[in-house]
């Protein structure tokens, strides 16, 4: 079966195995793509298992039809992967560099009308100032935060297959 013939299930992530019946490869094959291909970085989760998401898988097949059909060695697979994404950047107006981290912090018009209200419902409620969160609040409210900035950037990573899958229904 051919990489362009492969249907791909529409779920959110796939294990190794899901992975490996779709390409016809075995596990240590993908681990070594990993390991060669920069571009090809599946995410583990808790329990330090691979789950690959449909840019994955795609990456995958795409690396797959180098090497196997079009008889691309890895060096020239990398390369012609690199200038692939490359033009695919340029053309949707996207830079190559990887975008800063999000801030959490409210923009300032918003930031000054929480502070003004919380302060007025801290005098309503006592005069007492509040004490600090202990130590293990704020590591839970760091992790919470971490996890939160992990959303947003699958979200930010989803927006072109969203986008993708709009324009085809319209």
């Amino acid at each position: 079966m051919t990489p362009s013939n492969v249907i791909i299930p529409e779920k959110l992530f796939f294990k190794i195995g899901e992975v490996c019946d779709l390409l016809d490869v075995q596990a240590h094959v993908l681990r070594y793509w990993e390991t060669e291909f920069p571009m090809f970085a599946p995410q583990k989760n808790r329990a330090g298992q691979r789950t690959y998401r449909r840019r994955d898988v795609e990456m995958a097949l795409r690396i797959k039809e180098l090497l196997y059909d079009e008889k691309y060695t890895i060096a020239g697979a990398k390369q012609k992967l690199s200038s692939d994404m490359r033009g695919v950047n340029r053309e949707n107006g996207m830079s190559a560099r990887p975008k800063a981290p999000r801030s959490l912090q409210p923009p300032p018009s918003l930031a000054a009308k929480f502070k003004s209200s919380q302060s007025a419902a801290h005098v309503v409620e006592d005069s007492k100032p509040r004490a600090a969160p202990g130590d293990d609040r704020r590591a839970t409210l760091r992790e919470i935060a971490k996890e939160l900035r992990e959303i947003l950037d699958l979200l930010d990573e989803s927006e072109p297959e969203i986008a993708d899958r709009m324009s085809e229904e319209v």
